[in-house]
């Protein structure tokens, strides 16, 4: 028993000192990455999340679902998902919970997170003061945990804010932004204008369960009474629930810092106002059996403070694909602006425009140009109004956040502060050692002179060839453009036969195409064109391009669009290959084609898009010449998915038995061995919600030996990750290494992008 007399003075909460290499304020998706990466890279990191629960609008309280550069495989971004360590999650969270359960996700953050030794996390933990050393050095934090009624003051040479609302670059005097700049500042086309407003809401989202029998609802006084004041009203429907309804969205023209609570309240308002419209308005029979089973307790927001780092990404950097010299991260998702009366406008939901391809995110975005120990993550970067519209998005922010990660270890170990980094030389070590850890930097390749494999001599059990796509698929219809995307080279005219159908005598149109950059996806530039006449029934056609390409890299095969015509597809699916199809995704404004206003700064272009698996069939069909694109050489060529090339040893799918060998003229001492897998970057992998049609990618190796001479060093019988990082407790002492692989299936050969010793 604890009893305590009346105390003249007022009593203190217990308090607790910490100390640590840097600290981390915010634990949504971009401060989870930023720790985990700090400490898996040798330093010790505290993170401090203000809610229960790791996430930030990705986490159960939210439900968002965590998405980017992919946006739904609804752009021409190819094989863009992030990598790295919000790849890692995302691709744990399919093999755990591809069905997209929030709550399964929440504890699959957590568990990265408390099973990083180097990481101490205070969850429920509100940072509220700082102290300064002096003018543009952060000393300590001061927080307090409602859960403990602990106080903490937190010291360390490094901070980074990932809070959102940046309290940490607020409290020391930061520089920062809120709302649009005018057009003039940065001569960007999509400035919004006043009528549009300056900035984008908060969204609080709502699941129902249907319970087999029938349920009544009666609604709280505060919901809202007249759902006809909600323009988009019409589009609600019993089915949609969740991230269906992102554009219930309201705080625009408010404070989104200091209003939320009103914002919260308002949008409260708003959901139970429509689920007393869809259960007792009579206009929605089907949802007698529907319970309400979860409304969000606080409002995911979008915007608010932006922090003026050493560079501010702009409007133009995204649509030009700007590069930088400096660039640790990428982005994809189209700049996506909303008006700011939200749920209440009668203007469209949102305002998507996409750029032709990913576009490069600098170092100098992500530190603060006043303070300078202070990293800013998340949607706290430095960036205009429109640009932020892209940058926001959560896997985008989380890949930055390991940007972040990575540069705070280098930092610590070399005693130095975030802007030291800029010298051409230490940002080639940040940008090699993300790489390895997987960041996939646009145009920038893993440096092989440290790696052992490139050393070696290599050869492989078999490659694969295509000169064939078996003809062993279904057939398609052509009601809409299709088209192969295929590795070609240059100087070499190709020749493509391919197994239709015509259901009468027709024209069949065929298109080679490419992209005005090559590394990019969109094939707006037409190459050559063929037309063949076909005879009703099915028949073999040979389509000749005799106009080659400049320079090696990938180009479509379009097919015309012709209701009157199937085309045979094929079961094989292959690294680096992929078909595409000229259809629409409204959710992220592809109609096929993008036409945005005159003067916008966007430009038009098609949209090529890959279909989501069990669909997306390659199409049958016989190369010549064959393509030869799957070499040994690949896994040490510094790329870890498809550029240009697949940039994948894929073995051929008839060798029982696939197998790398390195052979090294002397002995060498090999602390580590990291291979990186095909898991399938086209896929978006939403977090939650969606659901996916498998756990583990069909690209995937899952089994696999590594000998040593005759000895087994390491076996893996149930792999589903992109990146294996297989570190030996005592270097192993060896000339002759051994990698032997398991095709995936039947239909998908084993591949591999890159093998990284040392």
């Amino acid at each position: 028993m604890i009893t305590q007399d009346l105390s003249p003075m007022k009593r203190g909460n217990a308090i607790a000192m910490l100390n640590s290499d840097f600290v981390v304020v915010g634990g949504g998706m971009a401060g989870t990455c930023a720790a985990i990466t700090a400490a898996r890279n040798g330093i010790k990191v505290i993170l401090i999340q203000d809610r229960p629960v790791l996430g930030g609008n990705g986490s159960s309280e939210v439900r968002l679902w965590v998405l980017g550069a992919t946006s739904h495989m609804g752009n021409n971004n190819r094989w863009a998902r992030e990598g790295g360590v919000i790849d890692e999650i995302l691709v744990e969270n399919l093999f755990r919970n591809k069905e997209g359960n929030a709550v399964i996700f929440d504890t699959i953050l957590l568990e990265k997170v408390i099973c990083e030794p180097n990481i101490t996390l205070l969850l429920n933990t509100m940072v509220f003061d700082l102290e300064k050393k002096d003018d543009s050095h952060i000393e300590s934090l001061t927080a307090f945990c409602s859960q403990n009624s602990t106080e903490y003051q937190i010291s360390a040479p490094l901070f980074c804010d990932a809070s959102g609302d940046g309290i940490v670059g607020f409290k020391a005097g930061a520089s920062f932004r809120i709302g649009a700049e005018s057009k003039f500042e940065f001569g960007e086309g999509f400035t919004p204008s006043k009528e549009f407003g300056e900035l984008l809401g908060h969204t609080i989202y709502f699941y129902s369960k249907d319970t087999g029998k029938p349920v009544k609802y009666v609604a709280p006084s505060y919901a809202l009474k007249d759902v006809s004041k909600i323009p988009r009203f019409r589009n609600i429907k019993t089915g949609d629930h969740g991230c269906n309804f992102w554009w219930f969205e309201y705080g625009g023209r408010r404070d989104t810092i200091h209003d939320t609570e009103e914002i919260k309240w308002e949008l409260w308002s708003i959901v139970y106002g429509v689920w007393d419209y869809i259960k007792n308005s009579g206009k929605f029979p089907e949802s007698e059996n529907l319970s309400l089973e979860w409304v969000g307790t606080i409002p995911g927001k979008r915007e608010s403070r932006r922090f003026e780092g050493l560079y501010i990404l702009k409007q133009q950097d995204i649509v030009d694909q700007t590069h930088f010299y400096d660039a640790v991260s990428f982005g994809g998702w189209a700049v996506d602006l909303h008006p700011a009366d939200g749920v209440f406008s009668e203007l469209p939901a949102c305002n998507q425009y996409h750029s032709k391809g990913i576009y490069e995110i600098p170092y100098r975005c992500f530190i603060s140009k006043d303070i300078t120990n202070l990293f800013i993550a998340g949607r706290l970067i430095s960036a205009s109004h429109v640009a932020f519209g892209s940058a926001r998005v959560m896997a985008t922010a989380a890949h930055g956040g390991q940007a972040v990660g990575m540069a705070a270890a280098m930092c610590c170990q070399q005693n130095t502060e975030p802007s030291s980094l800029l010298n051409p030389q230490k940002i080639k070590l940040l940008q090699q050692r993300l790489n390895i850890s997987g960041q996939s930097i646009p145009m920038t390749q893993i440096n092989q002179e440290v790696n052992f494999a490139a050393l070696a001599n290599i050869s492989v059990s078999s490659e694969m060839v295509i000169d064939q796509i078996p003809f062993d698929g279904g057939w398609l219809n052509l009601n809409t453009g299709a088209g192969q995307v295929l590795p070609l080279k240059k100087d070499t005219p190709y020749s493509f036969e391919l197994l239709v159908d015509a259901q009468v005598p027709t024209t069949f149109s065929s298109e080679l195409r490419c992209s005005s950059k090559i590394f990019n996806y969109t094939p707006e530039v037409l190459i050559e064109k063929q037309d063949v006449i076909l005879k009703q029934g099915i028949q073999k056609i040979v389509i000749t391009f005799t106009t080659p390409l400049n320079e090696d890299h990938y180009a479509f095969l379009i097919f015309s669009a012709n209701p009157d015509v199937k085309i045979c597809t094929s079961e094989l699916r292959i690294t680096g290959v992929v078909s595409v199809f000229n259809k629409t995704n409204p959710a992220v404004n592809n109609f096929g084609k993008q036409v945005p206003p005159e003067g916008s700064g966007f430009e038009t272009f098609e949209f090529w898009c890959p279909e989501r698996r069990p669909n997306g069939q390659n199409f049958g069909m016989t190369i010549t010449p064959a393509l030869q694109c799957y070499s040994k050489h690949n896994i040490v060529n510094g790329y870890t998915r498809p550029y240009l090339s697949p940039n994948a040893w894929v073995a051929d799918l008839n060798d029982p038995a696939p197998v790398i060998h390195f052979i090294w003229e002397g002995p060498k001492l090999i602390n580590s061995i990291t291979l990186y897998f095909d898991t399938d970057f086209d896929h978006p992998m939403e977090s939650s919600q969606m659901g996916h049609p498998e756990d583990v990618i069909p690209f995937c190796v899952q089994r696999y030996r590594i000998y040593s001479g005759e000895e087994l060093i390491h076996a893996e019988t149930g792999n589903h990750q992109t990146i294996n990082h297989i570190q030996f407790p005592n270097p192993v002492e060896t000339s002759v290494l051994h990698i032997e692989m398991e095709h995936p299936s039947s239909v998908v050969p084993c591949a591999l992008f890159e093998i990284f010793i040392n």
